[in-house]
């Protein structure tokens, strides 16, 4: 009896001792791997990287520490590594199963950061979500809308999508087109239009600004407006053109039939009508 109690005795403070080295290299390990992932951050190599190749060698980093972090804790705890290695592989195929969403994610990243489509701080649309790119993540890309909601995308379903990125040259044309009666003034019409474009400050002077007569449909004629703006403009520069081309035309008396703004956002095809 005193036997089994000794044995007892040397297997709980053995266990024990264990338990507080694998807590005390948990403890100090993930102090390390912060104190890593700083210093990595302030080295003039990484300062130099593109803001997607940040975004994704941080995660990529911390989840490679983390692994040899938690070998290592099973190390201390005297769990034989060959015995870790035979679990792991047999249970490969159910995880890799389960985890197949998880993997496509993992692989678009990896993708992503090979091709670079697009970088962070870009306006990117994917077809049903579009907002500026914040964050690309080892499993999901993080957007930011113009109001403020974040949306989650997996790195898998956008890489399967069409993206369109309208920050790629630092440049957008604002595309408008107006309808108006068929007794309007066609050359009065493009010259308030062209004026309009001219005394905006944020519209860019080259490429020239175009307005041109485009053709007619059942109620009236039509005409088509561009202007080229910085990325930043855009919503002012849209709404803008809009607003006061619209008022400069019923100054020249241009108010009858009906006045139409037909305008193509990255949301979809948006129409406004008004009844002069």
């Amino acid at each position: 009896m005193e036997a089994v109690i000794e044995r007892l005795v040397d297997f709980c403070v053995n266990a024990a001792g264990k338990i507080a080295a694998a807590a005390a290299i948990y403890f100090v390990g993930r102090f390390i791997i912060k104190k890593l992932l700083v210093f990595m951050k302030k080295t003039r190599g990484y300062a130099r990287l593109d803001p997607t190749v940040r975004s994704f060698l941080d995660n990529f980093v911390k989840a490679v520490l983390y692994i040899v972090l938690f070998i290592s804790i099973i190390n201390v705890l005297g769990v034989p590594m060959a015995s870790v290695i035979t679990v792991l592989a047999s249970a490969g195929v159910a995880v890799g199963m389960a985890l197949q969403g998880a993997l496509s994610n993992l692989a678009g990243g990896i993708i992503m950061l090979v091709t670079r489509p697009f970088a962070v701080g870009d306006y990117i649309s994917d077809g049903t979500n579009a907002g500026t790119v914040k964050e690309i993540n080892l499993f999901y890309t993080v957007l930011m809308t113009p109001d403020a909601c974040r949306i989650t995308i997996p790195n898998g379903t956008l890489m399967a999508s069409s993206i369109t990125d309208y920050s790629v040259s630092g440049k957008r044309r604002v595309d408008l087109s107006f309808g108006c009666a068929f007794d309007s003034d066609i050359g009065m019409v493009q010259k308030i239009m062209m004026n309009v474009m001219y005394a905006c400050d944020k519209v860019e002077k080259e490429p020239a600004p175009f307005a041109r007569y485009e053709g007619e449909d059942e109620k009236g004629m039509l005409f088509t407006v561009r202007a080229w703006c910085d990325n930043a403009d855009y919503w002012d520069v849209y709404y803008d053109l809009r607003q006061k081309i619209r008022e400069e035309m019923v100054k020249a008396g241009i108010t009858s039939g009906r006045l139409v703004v037909v305008s193509q956002k990255e949301e979809g095809t948006h129409e406004d009508a008004e009844a002069d």
